[in-house]
């Protein structure tokens, strides 16, 4: 028996939060209360001063993604212990098939890769083609494997990009299945035409990647699947939604009672589209993602969405590439392989630019970094919270705690931090993974093939999210239009 007792500190829940002990056993919380005993031979860490959280869940993360030519920098080992580090203790990463290649052919090569994983992890499968081949296999994955969302990129044309017959198509499997639909929101084709016209005007260096993806293309998108979903009575969720335009349109949906779900980067909470016109290209480049840093207003905007709960979860994007490997795009910006890191700073970033602000209380920290994704990803009470029967995956979080985040300290393998030099207060003193300490006051203990593939069930009616997609099947197959003749 294995056994952690975390004494004298003050347990934040989504709901609430209240000073207690954290008995740990075998992997699971057995007690949460006052006074309480340690067997023989636990470990016992002392909490006075600092808060007990869930551990964080990333929701969206890419470790050893063939793209664009090349392969991340971050494998599943590297990317979930610089998770760790930082307090992240699961990540749901992405399963990403090529055209014609089948889903289950694309699924067990990710599961091999993710063998390695330090932490816990789960997996989302792209979309990127359809036929019946991809339908019967997305019913094997969710009926067999634990898979309950897709994704599908609306972006990245004559490559993986989602046409609007592919997205109706598997909006209506997902319904069928009990699965969450989610999207990459722009405007593939408006991106290409923008890229050619920015090159045509002699365009080719990193400033030209957020001038070819205004906010328009993601709005117009983030507008058009919410709209398929609306008409096909299934829930969407938006992913990375980096501007007002697609804020905007999620919140318009949920007022009109529509069940749409947003996330939102750490990274674009707090880093600004300057970045793109720095003079020293490996900087520019660094920084090329997409959707891509915006004008400063539209931080705002998301900040005011994620307070509202028009927006419910916090994200990386996690997708590391070198310099090296960024300089194919060196002239011509569209060849810049797209992605950044931040796995490892999200949760320090997120509560010293929202909580030590006053945007968030803790509770609502705790909601945007684990609960809500738990809960939208059929995760939960098992992950997202502190309580008995919950996995132990914990954070003792020192909210006096000052870091500087730098690539000379980070554990991800990436050669560039887009957090560099921006200073922190409150940051992880310990995680608990599974029960096991993973991370000590800058100890980090991550274990290579540690970490479990956790099967997420289908939405039926065990959860009030499943009883949604229930009635929302019985309605799609009784409401029968009725044709109108004039």
């Amino acid at each position: 028996m294995s056994a952690v007792l975390i004494q004298g500190g003050t347990v934040v829940n989504a709901d609430r939060e209240f000073k207690a002990d954290v008995l740990c056993v075998d992997g699971q919380i057995v007690a949460v209360g006052t006074g309480l005993d340690a067997p023989a031979g636990a470990t016992k860490l002392d909490a006075s001063g600092q808060y007990v959280l869930p551990g964080g869940i990333d929701p969206h993360t890419h470790m050893q993604l063939p793209f664009m030519g090349t392969v991340t920098m971050d494998d599943f080992y590297s990317g979930t212990a610089a998770a760790m580090a930082g307090g992240t203790t699961t990540i749901i990463d992405f399963v990403i098939p090529n055209p014609q290649q089948p889903l289950m052919e694309a699924y067990q090569t990710w599961r091999g890769w993710a063998e390695k994983a330090a932490s816990d992890y789960s997996f989302h499968v792209a979309i990127t083609w359809w036929d019946e081949r991809v339908k019967r296999d997305m019913g094997t994955l969710v009926q067999e494997e634990g898979v309950n969302s897709f994704k599908h990129f609306m972006a990245y044309k004559n490559a993986i990009m989602c046409d609007d017959e592919t997205l109706v198509n598997s909006f209506r499997r997902c319904l069928e299945l009990g699965a969450m639909p989610t999207v990459h929101a722009e405007n593939g084709e408006l991106v290409f035409l923008l890229q050619q016209e920015m090159k045509n005007l002699g365009v080719l260096g990193p400033e030209g990647h957020p001038l070819s993806r205004p906010p328009a293309v993601e709005g117009e998108a983030a507008q058009r699947a919410i709209a398929i979903a609306n008409v096909l009575n299934v829930p969407i969720y938006v992913v990375h939604v980096s501007c007002e335009e697609a804020a905007s349109a999620i919140a318009r949906a949920r007022a009109a009672g529509q069940r749409v779900y947003g996330e939102v980067l750490a990274g674009h909470l707090v880093v600004d589209d300057s970045v793109y016109r720095h003079a020293d290209f490996a900087t520019a480049a660094a920084h090329v993602m997409s959707p891509p840093f915006r004008e400063k207003t539209h931080q705002e905007a998301l900040w005011r969405g994620l307070q509202s709960g028009s927006l419910h979860t916090t994200a990386t994007d996690h997708c590391t590439f070198c310099a090296e490997q960024k300089a194919a795009g060196r002239f011509d910006f569209s060849k810049i392989p797209n992605g950044t890191g931040g796995v490892e700073e999200r949760m320090q970033v997120l509560w010293e630019a929202g909580v030590n602000t006053g945007r968030f209380t803790r509770s609502e920290f705790v909601a945007i970094t684990s609960a809500n994704a738990a809960k939208l990803f059929n995760l939960y009470p098992r992950k997202g919270c502190v309580a008995v029967g919950a996995d132990a995956d914990l954070v003792l979080w020192d909210p006096a705690a000052t870091r500087t985040l730098s690539v000379k300290t980070q554990h991800s393998q990436g050669d560039y931090n887009i957090f560099e030099g921006r200073t922190v207060t409150g940051a992880p003193s310990h995680t608990l993974s599974q029960g096991k300490l993973v991370f000590a006051n800058g100890d980090l203990r991550a274990e290579r093939g540690a970490g479990r593939y956790i099967k997420r069930p289908a939405f039926t009616g065990t959860t009030g999210q499943g009883s949604h997609f229930e009635s929302l099947a019985r309605k799609a197959k009784l409401a029968v239009p009725t044709a109108v003749v004039r």
